[in-house]
């Protein structure tokens, strides 16, 4: 299974396309995608919905060795993508799905064969006119007390923006995971961690042992995290695009218990190339 655990990467402050090279690159995805992406006025949010579909088609052709014409991704009432094709189905990948995020500098996604995979990036920005206690404060309902705390706790202004986008990654990385959009049930979790690491959740106050969960800093004060759990987690329209959501307690184990994989840059002509050998 663990060929279907990736995370890619892309840094699209690196790239700055022609109008030629943009229409290249947007020539690669099926003719249907194009609207979702040209839509956009601005060109950076242009670039990273681009990006953001050239990840998505070049990783399903990847793992999947579907071919090019029979991939077919939707996207969820809640605004989840999907895989929509029974021949990608296999043995070994009983459950493949797949999440994107972009913020900031980067675009990402992440795939798990078997649990519910969620990413989201952020970067720690404070908009104009704002001190970070006034931009923070809008949140406070969103923490428990004791995630709260520790946010407020931290130090200077700096270390208290970045600790909250930290926990508010992590929140946003189990909603995508689970389908429920619009941050629904992000109050829901509360995170406990020992310097960032061997993260753990509560869910409704209880400690639940059917997540796992990693947070990633990346350069430029970006960060990255990943959720993966149980299937039968999965909300409405996404649980219905779902194989299977029940699984024994071994199989599911095995796919929760999965090596988590690094992070793999990638660039929008690698993307490109991947699907240009596939049409």
């Amino acid at each position: 299974m663990e060929k279907g655990v990736k995370r890619w990467i892309v840094d699209v402050s690196e790239w700055n396309p022609s109008p030629n090279d943009f229409s290249l690159a947007l020539a690669a995805l099926p003719q249907l995608e194009h609207s979702c992406i040209t839509r956009f006025v601005r060109e950076e949010d242009r670039k990273r919905a681009l990006v953001s579909r050239l990840l998505q088609y070049s990783l399903v052709r990847e793992v999947l060795q579907i071919p090019y014409d029979e991939i077919v991704i939707k996207r969820t009432l809640e605004g989840k993508p999907y895989l929509e094709c029974d021949n990608g189905v296999q043995p070994e990948l009983p459950n493949f799905n797949f999440n994107v995020s972009h913020h900031g500098d980067y675009v990402a996604i992440a795939s798990e064969p078997l649990c519910l995979v969620g990413i989201d990036i952020v970067s720690c920005d404070l908009p104009i006119n704002e001190t970070v206690q006034s931009f923070i404060q809008a949140f406070e309902s969103y923490f428990s007390r004791f995630e709260w705390e520790n946010i407020n706790k931290v130090g200077s202004p700096d270390e208290t923006l970045a600790e909250f986008y930290r926990y508010w990654s992590l929140k946003e990385a189990y909603v995508k995971a689970i389908g429920s959009g619009l941050s629904n049930g992000i109050d829901r979790v509360e995170f406990r961690h020992n310097n960032w690491m061997n993260i753990s959740v509560l869910i409704d106050g209880k400690r639940c042992k059917e997540w796992s969960f990693w947070l990633h800093e990346l350069p430029k004060r970006h960060w990255l995290s990943i959720a993966r759990g149980h299937p039968k987690a999965a909300w409405g329209s996404y649980k219905a695009t779902l194989k299977r959501t029940e699984f024994s307690q071994e199989v599911y184990e095995n796919g929760l218990r999965l090596p988590n994989a690094g992070v793999d840059t990638r660039t929008v002509d690698q993307l490109v190339r991947t699907l240009a050998r596939a049409k």
